[in-house]
Protein backbone atom coordinates (compact mmCIF):
# COMPACT_ATOMS: atom_id res chain seq x y z
CA UNK A 1 0.00 0.00 0.00
CA UNK A 2 1.09 3.40 -0.74
CA UNK A 3 1.93 5.66 2.10
CA UNK A 4 0.00 8.80 2.98
CA UNK A 5 -2.69 8.52 0.39
CA UNK A 6 -5.61 7.23 2.63
CA UNK A 7 -7.79 9.09 5.24
CA UNK A 8 -7.70 8.58 8.25
CA UNK A 9 -9.88 5.89 9.69
CA UNK A 10 -10.42 5.78 13.76
CA UNK A 11 -13.05 4.25 16.22
CA UNK A 12 -16.37 6.80 16.66
CA UNK A 13 -19.80 6.50 18.54
CA UNK A 14 -23.01 6.42 16.34
CA UNK A 15 -25.97 8.09 18.31
CA UNK A 16 -29.26 6.35 16.42
CA UNK A 17 -32.35 8.63 16.59
CA UNK A 18 -33.91 5.35 18.39
CA UNK A 19 -31.06 6.31 21.31
CA UNK A 20 -29.22 3.27 20.84
CA UNK A 21 -25.04 3.79 20.69
CA UNK A 22 -22.81 1.57 19.38
CA UNK A 23 -19.21 1.75 18.16
CA UNK A 24 -17.28 1.46 14.60
CA UNK A 25 -14.76 2.35 12.29
CA UNK A 26 -14.48 5.87 10.56
CA UNK A 27 -13.20 8.15 8.18
CA UNK A 28 -15.71 10.87 8.91
CA UNK A 29 -14.04 13.64 11.49
CA UNK A 30 -15.21 13.68 15.38
CA UNK A 31 -15.74 11.12 17.96
CA UNK A 32 -19.81 11.17 17.48
CA UNK A 33 -22.06 10.41 14.38
CA UNK A 34 -26.20 10.87 14.95
CA UNK A 35 -28.03 8.59 12.54
CA UNK A 36 -31.54 8.59 12.16
CA UNK A 37 -32.65 4.59 11.71
CA UNK A 38 -30.25 1.70 13.09
CA UNK A 39 -30.59 -1.99 13.33
CA UNK A 40 -32.61 -1.87 16.35
CA UNK A 41 -35.47 0.48 14.91
CA UNK A 42 -35.29 -0.42 11.17
CA UNK A 43 -38.91 -1.64 10.16
CA UNK A 44 -36.76 -4.65 7.87
CA UNK A 45 -34.92 -5.72 10.92
CA UNK A 46 -37.58 -5.54 13.76
CA UNK A 47 -40.58 -6.72 11.72
CA UNK A 48 -42.55 -3.42 12.20
CA UNK A 49 -43.49 -0.79 10.15
CA UNK A 50 -42.67 2.88 10.77
CA UNK A 51 -43.35 5.66 7.79
CA UNK A 52 -41.22 8.38 7.71
CA UNK A 53 -43.08 11.50 5.82
CA UNK A 54 -41.74 14.42 5.82
CA UNK A 55 -42.77 15.86 2.66
CA UNK A 56 -46.56 14.81 3.25
CA UNK A 57 -46.14 12.21 0.13
CA UNK A 58 -48.30 9.51 1.66
CA UNK A 59 -50.73 11.86 2.83
CA UNK A 60 -50.76 13.16 -1.05
CA UNK A 61 -51.39 9.64 -2.49
CA UNK A 62 -53.65 9.03 -0.11
CA UNK A 63 -55.88 11.84 -0.42
CA UNK A 64 -55.17 11.42 -4.35
CA UNK A 65 -56.57 7.62 -4.68
CA UNK A 66 -59.28 8.39 -1.58
CA UNK A 67 -57.42 5.43 0.13
CA UNK A 68 -58.05 7.39 3.86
Amino acid sequence: MRESIHPDYHEVEVICGCGNKFTTGSTIKGSTMRIEVCDKCHPFYTGKQKLVDTEGRVDKFKKKYNLN
